[in-house]
């Protein structure tokens, strides 16, 4: 399993308009992707503006596709309610409860 880390900082004030915004339009769009398999969105508590994305898939090669070609339509969504081009940083699932995989192995 492989995931996306998308950090994005909201315009101020705004970190929850923007969290509904992705799970309202960008989440639909995920789940029509070959390979997606979860999102979570994180608010964070010490700064106020952060937001991070957090989207599971089946392959690195399922996520690189999504990346080519919806992402840049998913960051025009968004666009209104961010401050700067979102943080993309990309790992390796090594271990997930909810997924069933345990040190790096699909349970």
């Amino acid at each position: 399993m492989f995931t996306r880390v998308v950090e994005l900082t909201s315009k101020s004030g705004k970190a929850q308009e923007l969290s509904n915004t992705i799970n309202e339009q960008a989440v639909p769009i995920l789940k029509k992707q070959n390979g997606f398999v979860d999102e979570i969105i994180l608010n964070s508590d010490a700064e106020p503006d952060r937001v991070l994305a957090l989207s599971f898939w089946k392959t690195k090669e399922d996520a690189d596709r999504y990346q080519r070609e919806q992402f840049a339509k998913v960051t025009e969504i968004l666009s209104n309610h961010i401050e700067s081009p979102p943080a993309v940083r990309t790992f390796n699932v090594h271990t997930s409860t909810p997924h069933k995989i345990a040190a790096g192995k699909a349970a």
